[in-house]
């Protein structure tokens, strides 16, 4: 019986044994490699938080300031459109209308700048495919006049101001609920003033991808022509990339995790075989590879797998909403008048903000939103113009 056992071990831990191929294939990939490659990508659990947090911020902040003064030059140096293109006067309804809502924040870094050079840079670029979108401006700095940034680009958008300059703070309306009403004045703004069938309210810290009017052209005219999709509340185009994780309560994410290790296990199953020359099915090989893929994609980051979606519009994901931020909204017109109705009856305060609100309409009011994946923007504004950080980091 020992002797037997002891056989066992043996062709257990020979080199040409498949415990040690994969024993050996984990120690490598999860000890060595993994680490090595991964140490610096900051939504990986790889990532060496201590070594490289503080220099990143520092890093991310001095690039972004630069990039606040490139989209100040690209302004300076672009040539001023007719009267009416600027105030947005023709009578046209676009497909979609690019609200950007907007107020004062550190001068240096020109968020709004950043934000609006690029979509007016990308409609450029876009041409004839996106002649039915148009850009509005929606200040609602207390003190309109205040914008510097604002001043300078109302020379090239259409612009709408919520004033109220000169009365008096109302002591109920706390910084979450006036930025709850700012919103709501934007939403109604842009409804108003354009009547437009798509309304995608971005705030001024929100930078498009490059691919953004791409994908939403898809969207919008493919996509969205599902019954589920079409009656949405709204679409969000960003959500954090800290959030993203597979290990999380969402059940989409797991069934996609498991999705994941299903298809790579017999793949990854295949691949072993043909190199070490051993029969092709080996279930418990399998097994291991399936885990092996869907710990590798959850320690390296799913924020890393969802980027290769970005190869293609037709690639990109839509899956019911979480609860977090809103950088980047798509209403449809109907769905934007919805949304106005609940919002209005509802008080905003710390711990309730517009983003909880909005979710918390899901429940209550039997509606359904969705997210886009990958991100359509990047949150790029470090400086909240809610919260005060003299000190802000990446994470």
């Amino acid at each position: 019986m020992l002797h037997r056992a002891w056989q066992q071990y043996g062709r257990w831990c020979r080199w040409s044994s498949p415990f040690i191929h994969l024993l050996t294939l984990t120690v490598v990939t999860f000890g060595v490699l993994a680490p090595l490659i991964c140490h610096r990508l900051l939504h990986s659990y790889f990532y060496l938080r201590r070594w490289h947090l503080n220099p990143m911020s520092q890093e991310f902040l001095e690039q972004n300031q630069q990039e606040g003064q490139a989209a100040l030059h690209y302004f300076e140096k672009l040539q001023t459109p007719n009267a009416s293109e600027a105030s947005g006067s023709d009578a046209f309804q676009p497909l979609l209308l690019v609200t950007i809502i907007t107020v004062q924040r550190r001068n240096d870094f020109h968020y709004v700048l950043q934000v609006a050079s690029h979509f007016h840079r990308l409609l450029q670029k876009c041409g004839a495919r996106c002649q039915s979108h148009r850009i509005l401006l929606c200040n609602v700095e207390s003190d309109p006049s205040s914008h510097q940034d604002v001043k300078l680009l109302s020379s090239f958008f259409p612009m709408v101001s919520r004033d109220k300059t000169g009365e008096t703070p109302d002591p109920r309306v706390n910084q979450f609920e006036k930025e709850k009403q700012d919103y709501i004045f934007c939403l109604e703004q842009s409804l108003l003033v354009y009547s437009p069938e798509y309304v995608l309210i971005v705030e001024d810290d929100a930078v498009p991808e490059e691919d953004i009017f791409a994908v939403l052209q898809h969207l919008l005219l493919a996509r969205f022509s599902k019954p589920y999709l079409r009656d949405a509340l709204y679409f969000k185009l960003y959500h954090p990339e800290r959030l993203q994780r597979y290990f999380n309560p969402e059940p989409m994410r797991i069934l996609e995790w498991l999705g994941l290790g299903m298809f790579l296990g017999p793949v990854l199953n295949r691949v072993y075989s043909w190199a070490t020359g051993r029969p092709s099915l080996s279930w418990p090989i399998i097994l291991f590879f399936a885990l092996y893929s869907m710990a590798l994609s959850e320690l390296v980051g799913r924020h890393y797998m969802l980027e290769l979606r970005r190869l293609a519009p037709t690639l990109y994901n839509i899956v019911p909403v979480t609860e977090c931020c809103t950088p980047a909204m798509l209403f449809s017109a109907p769905s934007a008048r919805r949304a106005l109705g609940y919002l209005k009856g509802m008080h905003c305060r710390q711990g309730f903000a517009k983003d909880i609100a909005l979710y918390s309409l899901l429940r209550t009011k039997g509606e359904n939103a969705y997210v886009v994946e990958p991100n359509l923007v990047r949150h790029v504004g470090m400086y909240s113009s809610l919260r005060i950080n003299d000190n802000p980091k990446l994470l």
